[in-house]
């Protein structure tokens, strides 16, 4: 916990992100794969395809990229931010049951890339699947959480959706 806390305080101060400690709801979507919405969105002046993902609403401690949230962790009504936890054990889809996550990796293909959801916007859904608060995420598909930069195909990156999941939510590597 403290080494992942460590790099990425300096991977902020190296990428200008200004993180942040949450405290109530906040989507979990680690293990969700994403899929393209048709439209683009721009993030600190960059166009990306937009996704959406399907997330479980935990409650709790997060962690947060303020700059991407108008430095606050408060969301507006009916929303809820996409955020990083420490949890190891969460509802994921299908099911939505609670289940221990397990972190892949995998290439990013011209059919399947990765997509970032840290610190973006979600919707509550208004309807529970087994008990369990979904949102529907929107973020940029193939945009590094680490450097805002482009991901392009054919880079070792990691997540916690299933094996072969469409744009799975995650992290690339390196972090440069």
């Amino acid at each position: 916990m403290r080494y992942v806390m460590a790099l990425m305080m300096l991977t902020g101060s190296a990428y200008g992100i200004d993180l942040g400690v949450c405290h109530g709801e906040f989507a979990l979507c680690a293990a969700s794969s994403t899929t393209p919405t048709g439209k683009t969105m721009q993030v600190n002046g960059k166009t990306f395809r937009e996704g959406m993902a399907v997330c479980p609403i935990l409650k709790g401690i997060s962690i947060a990229d303020l700059s991407l949230m108008n430095g606050s962790c408060k969301a507006a009504q009916g929303k809820v931010w996409s955020l990083f936890s420490t949890v190891t054990s969460y509802p994921q889809a299908p099911t939505w049951a609670v289940t221990p996550m397990t972190v892949t990796k995998f290439v990013t293909t011209k059919e399947s890339g990765m997509s970032n959801m840290w610190s973006f916007s979600c919707d509550k859904q208004a309807k529970k699947i087994n008990g369990v608060s979904l949102a529907s995420c929107y973020g940029p598909i193939n945009e590094s959480p680490w450097n805002g930069d482009y991901v392009p195909v054919g880079t070792e990156s990691f997540s916690a959706a299933p094996a072969g999941a469409l744009n799975p939510v995650g992290g690339n590597f390196p972090i440069k």
